[in-house]
């Protein structure tokens, strides 16, 4: 009769063991020789209550429909092995979650503004799982509290997750309400080192170090002064005091007036005299009814009509200031209404033309529009001449026995270097004098023909030797061209053209 042997186990493990797939995760691997913590023989639709049973969270969330394994579709249709097989090995990530993938809607926290930006790692810690990150914006944000843990940890009450900085605090529901510049001040500014509480309300309680007029004006800033622009006032001058602001004076500072007085206690001098008396560039001399003739508008302007006086204002004198003919401490009952009275420095001429200037010059100008006629003189300016400045021809303003030659003023404009004499209107003319008209072939005896009618003067009239000294002989000038060294003469025209020195009017070849 033959036996048949039928094992028996005391434990599964080691046979188990000996049919294991491959080793199981790092997070699993205190349980490795525990297959029944996972598996129950002959039963594989129990794995997924023996992964719950372990993983109570994930079955809570499954429970109640939260968290990713709650709200997933997918999850609910699937088993826990398809998605985190083990058996893999003690390295392997069996989560198998995508980043790039991964629909964040699906769990308790959806990414909505600044967040949907975020890196994954930003909120998620690598340490710890996925659903360990925090879901109050204190377990991310502590570091960024400017308030230092003061006002609680309910950051979403003031902030919302478009931007940090933007809050949805109202200001109005506390005892403040901030209306004008105060709604674009910065919380730090009015709290400092986070203070909330016990602050000041009163103006001077946070303007006292920009309060310019030192307490003098009392500690009620909002009697004057307005939220919406600390330097635009509500103090009318006009309507509180005795005083108009007009012209000027409405651009002028308290202090500009009022100095370091008290304001309210001493009452100011109306008199212009009494603020503007270092201003008064008559010393004095024109009394101190300083209204007569200037305005508040401008103090440099003045009403004073000087067409009422024996001497009215025309041309550039009406552009003068008073100080400029009546000098200070100098004021006379009139002054000299003769040019020479004022412009005796100004005579150019040092009275050789006596003191008479309106018979030459008038008002408008001191330079321009002189009446002066050269025409009548020995000299008539024509051409160029009639634009040139006195000065260019007069030199030191001598305006008698003025030399009327052109050699005299042009000496330095010679380009002939006088080899063509000090007569230079015999080829220049006053329009310009690079113009001229000389005519070689009809005022001289060697017309200019070929080669010789584009040479500059210069070319032939050189070295400052006399235009009447030169020979008309080919060889005076080309002396140094002659290929014959003087064999067949000086008479080079006989076979030479001028033209050009290579052609020969004998026909053949060089002889």
């Amino acid at each position: 009769m033959a036996l048949l042997w039928v094992p028996t186990f005391v434990t599964a493990g080691p046979l188990e063991s000996l049919m294991m797939p491959g080793k199981v995760i790092a997070g699993h691997a205190e349980w490795e020789k525990q297959c029944d913590r996972c598996h129950l023989k002959f039963k594989r639709d129990s794995q997924i209550q023996l992964c719950l049973d372990c993983h109570e969270k994930v079955a809570a969330d499954m429970d109640s429909g939260s968290g990713y394994h709650g709200r997933s579709q997918e999850v609910a249709r699937r088993e826990c092995r398809e998605c985190h097989t083990d058996h893999k090995g003690r390295e392997v990530d069996i989560v198998l979650l995508d980043p790039q993938l991964f629909d964040h809607r699906q769990t308790d926290f959806r990414l909505e503004g600044a967040h949907a930006r975020a890196r994954c790692s930003g909120c998620h810690e690598s340490a710890a799982g996925f659903r360990e990150a925090p879901h109050e914006c204190i377990g991310c944000h502590r570091t960024g509290d400017s308030h230092r843990g003061e006002l609680g940890e309910k950051c979403s009450d003031c902030h919302d997750d478009r931007t940090w900085k933007r809050n949805r605090f109202d200001h109005e529901e506390t005892g403040f309400p901030l209306t004008g510049r105060h709604r674009q001040v910065l919380c730090a500014s009015c709290h400092p080192a986070q203070r909330y509480r016990d602050l000041p309300r009163e103006c001077v309680g946070c303007h006292g170090v920009d309060d310019r007029h030192d307490g003098r004006f009392g500690r009620r800033c909002e009697e004057c002064h307005a939220t919406g622009e600390w330097k635009k006032v509500r103090f009318d001058h006009d309507r509180d005091t005795e005083f108009r602001l007009s012209g000027n004076h409405r651009k002028a500072t308290c202090e500009g007036c009022h100095g370091n007085r008290p304001v309210f206690e001493e009452k100011l001098d109306k008199r212009c005299i009494a603020c503007h008396r270092k201003e008064d560039e008559h010393r004095g001399a024109n009394g101190d009814e300083c209204q007569e003739c200037h305005s508040p508008t401008r103090w440099g302007e003045n009403r004073f009509d000087h067409d009422e006086s024996d001497f009215p204002l025309r041309g550039a004198h009406e552009k003068l200031r008073c100080n400029e003919c009546h000098l200070p401490g100098s004021e006379k009952p009139g002054l000299e209404g003769r040019c020479y009275a004022c412009h005796a420095l100004d005579d150019i001429h040092r009275r050789k033309q006596g003191e008479r200037c309106d018979r030459c010059h008038d008002e408008r100008s001191w330079i321009e529009r002189v009446r002066f006629d050269h025409d009548v003189t020995h000299f008539p300016l024509i051409g160029i001449h009639a634009v040139t400045p006195c000065e260019a021809c007069h030199v030191e303003n001598r305006f008698e026995g003025t030399a009327g030659d052109c050699w005299s003023c042009h000496r330095d404009d010679d380009a002939h270097g006088e080899s063509l004499g000090r007569a230079c209107q015999a080829c220049h003319n006053p329009n310009d004098w690079r113009l001229w008209d000389f005519d070689h072939d009809r005022q001289t005896e060697f017309p200019l023909e070929g080669a010789h009618r584009p040479l500059a003067c210069d070319r032939c009239h050189r070295n400052g030797e006399p235009a009447e000294e030169k020979s008309a002989e080919c060889l005076f000038c080309h002396a140094r061209d002659d290929a014959h060294d003087g064999r067949f003469g000086s008479r080079c025209s006989q076979c030479h053209g001028t033209e050009t020195f290579g052609t020969f009017q004998m026909g053949g070849s060089r002889p």
